[in-house]
């Protein structure tokens, strides 16, 4: 049985990935992120089907002991905006210190082990469309994106067995992710859902060979791309006002972007991983809030009448 590590394992894409992997039946998985009473809550029913560890990735022991026990890691740990976008020196701790903590283990251990590494979209910057061969354009105090331009560099250069998949907005429950308030409203968005891109992810361990050492950009294709403005609006409308949505809306600068991905369909061909599409996304989230949040819902409705408005 093949040995698979999950690193940010309960965060949303985390979560979804080891969901596929599990139903997959033919991994060993161990999940690996830090010991809080967020992540307990979410790992704690996987516990008697996954090794869980709660640990740093920082943590040189740990991780030499688990990198060198491992056939493909799925490495997700690392800090999101607006969070990355605050404190610089936490993004460099988590995310680039973390993989180059992970890379040397797999240099010095498990030279076979093949790492699959989720960076981002946003490090084009503010253009509409992109594809693999877009000038990288990262801002001053874009942090985030700076650090996974490090992260891509040092994989490229000491790796031979890995491939980089940039993952974009991805579409969760809104309390599990500010960053899905963090768009520009005016950009074109095509989006992935956390089912699609966790699926994405464990099909692509079958696909090693094809995708070792290449680049590919991840998109929910024609059926998951709109506005970000009116992707918000619909958000807005069927979950209502949260305070990660008013914190991010008065003091956080809208710097992760989004895009148009003209290659995207190139890993989908490989994985065919989408089944997922927006309304499906809108469907899920309506039956998940049900009759709740009656009074966060009232309160969204004259942000979602402007941002309806100013769409037409």
């Amino acid at each position: 049985m093949e040995k698979v590590l999950v690193t940010g394992a309960a965060g949303v894409v985390g979560l979804k990935t080891i969901k596929y992997l599990l139903s997959e039946g033919k991994y060993e998985i161990t999940a690996l992120d830090l010991r809080n009473k967020d992540s307990q809550a979410k790992l704690r029913k996987y516990r008697r089907r996954v090794n869980v560890i709660y640990g740093d990735i920082n943590d040189t022991v740990l991780m030499e002991a688990l990198v060198k026990e491992q056939d493909y890691i799925i490495h997700l740990a690392g800090v999101m905006p607006p969070l990355a976008d605050i404190k610089k020196d936490l993004s460099d701790l988590v995310e680039y210190k973390g993989t180059e903590l992970i890379v040397k283990a797999i240099n010095f251990y498990n030279p076979n082990c093949f790492l699959i590494y989720a960076s981002s979209t946003t490090i084009y910057g503010d253009i509409k469309e992109a594809s693999g061969k877009s000038p990288i354009k990262t801002t001053e105090l874009d942090y985030y994106s700076q650090t996974k331009v490090k992260c891509e560099e040092l994989i490229k250069k000491r790796l031979k067995k890995y491939t980089i998949i940039r993952l974009p907005l991805i579409l969760s429950e809104p309390k599990l992710g500010s960053f899905m308030y963090n768009g520009k409203l005016n950009n074109d968005c095509e989006a992935l859902t956390d089912n699609d891109a966790g699926y994405m992810l464990v099909k692509a361990i079958s696909q090693g060979e094809t995708l070792n050492k290449k680049v590919f950009n991840a998109g929910g294709g024609t059926s998951q791309t709109s506005t970000y403005r009116n992707i918000l609006a619909n958000v807005l409308d069927i979950y209502g006002l949260s305070f990660k949505y008013i914190l991010t809306a008065l003091f956080v600068d809208k710097n992760f972007y989004t895009h148009i991905y003209t290659d995207s369909d190139n890993l989908n061909e490989i994985l065919d991983f989408r089944s997922d599409s927006l309304a499906s996304y809108y469907m899920r989230l309506k039956r998940k809030v049900g009759k709740k949040r009656v009074l966060a819902r009232f309160l969204a409705k004259p942000i979602v009448f402007l941002l309806r408005r100013k769409e037409k």
